[in-house]
């Protein structure tokens, strides 16, 4: 939800709620603005009769020299020095107030004379009766946060309530999600689930007890056998194919319930989603997302679960998992002839069932699901073409590599064109083994990029981190497995695009995908970009410090402190990105005031 205060001659503050996070903007008077040392942000919420400053990490240098590891200060003696800011700790479909009082005089001798500008917001709920719900794991297994409620030993290590704890920390609410629309189905429904990892042994077990009280349950998993032993001999079972048939056993699910997607062995079956069908036959609900059904997928690396309750949307779904029923596609043991066609025929007939236009400025308003594989990389371009064609703003997530689709179109832009953030699995540099150009994008091109690191050692006040790797959790993709792009999103007419596939070549016209495009639902919008900004955020300060580390440089410890002087808002100047990205949230649309 959108929301915007009452204007006043100091000031005026305007809000984006999704379902754990608020995202805040600060329009300041002149008079505000004079002298000014930032905001002491206090939290009122009546319902849980709360009052309190929030808290934040930087201090003034003159008050607190050298501040304690992960040291936490009140805002009402260290202030926020922005004009956005954002609060990621609130609860689901709960009203807050919250006062921003301007901070002046000097750190050692505050004068909070000022009034407050005021604004009452209220969050998304988790679980709604409207046609979206989306649920994000929390995806920073690297934070101090973290750190600080469970130390930085692996997973398997801590104590078995401490343990469960922690997972239930990291996964926030999609571990509960998927399990909650595999128990909403009863007797007599059909429920249809295509997935790539099938690891999660409480979601097998929830499919197993939804058998048993008469839902009508068909899985296809991968079951492709590329077993192999690498060069030094080491021999690795197929994967995903052993660890999928392993929980199945486990859970107790007939084989019968179960068909395993073998066909175009170089290829995967990438899907992530279950289609619910009341009494058998009527298509009501999908579930979608990035999440992989694995112990890494949902308290691991990030990740979003999509709950959409579209009939339309869901006898889609179907029609898909009916034609991936059929192991589609070249089989071993087909000569090359036949392997073409086979492949052809697929690739053909998952393209009809999910038509896209082609300029994606001009997809409709609700729903429109894309399947792969497709017989060429039309709707990558598509995509392309949608993110460098944004007005004012795109936000994209990336678990691999930039494709150059995206590249092409982006170098060319400057400073006047829409701001583009990229959230990345791992750094955007060059390749020894590519021999193409390597293409650089950055701020001159109106281009933010964060990657997935963290704090390999004491930075200053932060505290050594640890990632999911070792924790456990995941071993290749440990940061950033979300897949959705943003196109618009404070707009009117917003593009929410999100899924399995990953915005690249082999995800379109190889592997077996879904994604939905979303379009002018501002629900769905704000609760994707109020997640984007928690995740970048995070992941914003780690890379840049990743990045001086690497090139051998301390951290500039002035930027660790905060400024002792009103010298802060320089930083606002017209045409700078933080200038820029505040007139992202005081230029949106569709606000409210409570």
């Amino acid at each position: 939800m959108r929301f915007g205060s009452q204007m006043a001659a100091a000031g005026r503050v305007f809000a984006v709620s999704g379902v754990y996070t608020i995202s805040f903007a600060i329009i300041a008077g002149e008079l505000m603005k004079e002298g000014l040392l930032g905001f002491a942000v206090e939290r009122i919420d009546p319902v849980a009769d709360e009052q309190f400053f929030m808290a934040g990490f930087k201090v003034f240098r003159s008050v607190i020299p050298h501040p304690q590891p992960a040291q936490l200060v009140s805002t009402f003696e260290h202030p926020v020095q922005s004009f956005v800011w954002d609060d990621f700790t609130v609860k689901p479909d709960h009203e807050y107030t919250y006062l921003f009082h301007p901070i002046k005089g000097k750190p050692t001798n505050l004068d909070r004379s000022s009034s407050p500008l005021s604004i009452t917001v209220r969050t998304e709920p988790l679980i709604s009766a409207l046609t979206h719900d989306v649920f994000f794991n929390r995806g920073v297994a690297s934070s101090q946060a973290y750190q600080r409620r469970f130390g930085n030993d692996p997973i398997d290590k801590l104590e078995p309530s401490k343990r469960e704890a922690a997972l239930a920390w990291l996964s926030r609410d999609l571990d509960e999600a998927p399990l909650r629309f595999i128990n909403d189905c009863q007797s007599g429904d059909r429920l249809l689930g295509c997935f790539y990892e099938f690891r999660y042994l409480p979601a097998a077990a929830a499919l197993k007890t939804a058998v048993n009280r008469g839902v009508d349950v068909h899985i296809i998993v991968d079951g492709k056998i590329n077993e192999r032993t690498d060069s030094d001999g080491v021999f690795h079972e197929s994967f995903p194919r052993e660890a999928n048939l392993e929980v199945i056993a486990q859970s107790g699910i007939p084989a019968t319930n179960v068909i395993l997607r073998q066909a175009r062995r170089s290829d995967i079956q990438h899907n992530k989603f279950m289609v619910r069908l009341l009494a058998g036959t009527r298509p009501t609900a999908v579930w979608t997302g990035s999440t992989n059904l694995s112990l890494g997928g949902i308290s691991g690396q990030t990740n979003v679960g999509h709950w959409v309750r579209d009939p339309d949307v869901a006898n889609r779904f179907t029609k898909y998992w009916e034609l991936l029923s059929t192991d589609p596609g070249a089989a071993t043991g087909d000569t090359p002839a036949e392997k073409k066609r086979k492949n052809a025929e697929f690739e053909s007939a998952v393209a009809a069932m999910s038509p896209v236009p082609a300029d994606l400025t001009q997809v409709p308003a609700g729903i429109t699901p894309v399947f792969s594989p497709r017989p060429d990389t039309t709707v990558l371009e598509s995509y392309a073409r949608l993110l460098d064609a944004a007005s004012r703003q795109a936000c994209i997530t990336l678990a691999f590599t930039i494709s150059p689709h995206f590249k092409d179109l982006l170098k060319d832009n400057t400073s006047q064109n829409a701001l583009v953030f990229m959230l990345l699995e791992k750094r955007d540099a060059p390749s020894r083994n590519s021999s193409t150009a390597f293409v650089r994008i950055n701020a001159t091109n109106n281009v933010y990029q964060a990657w997935g690191s963290f704090l390999r050692d004491p930075v200053y006040q932060w505290s050594q981190e640890t990632n999911t790797q070792f924790l456990g959790l995941n071993k290749h993709v440990m940061y950033i497995h979300s897949k959705f792009m943003l196109i618009d999103p404070l707009g009117a007419d917003p593009i929410v695009i999100t899924g399995s596939a990953n915005f690249s070549a082999a995800s379109t016209t190889d592997n077996d995908e879904n994604m939905i495009i979303i379009r002018g639902d501002q629900r769905v919008a704000d609760i994707y970009l109020t997640e984007f900004n928690r995740l970048f955020n995070h992941y914003y300060f780690r890379s840049v410090t990743e990045a001086a580390q690497r090139r051998r440089q301390q951290p500039n410890q002035a930027s660790l402190f905060l400024a002792e002087t009103a010298d802060w808002q320089a930083k606002y100047t017209p045409d700078t990105f933080k200038t820029k990205r505040l007139t992202l949230y005081t230029g949106m649309t569709g606000f409210r005031t409570l």
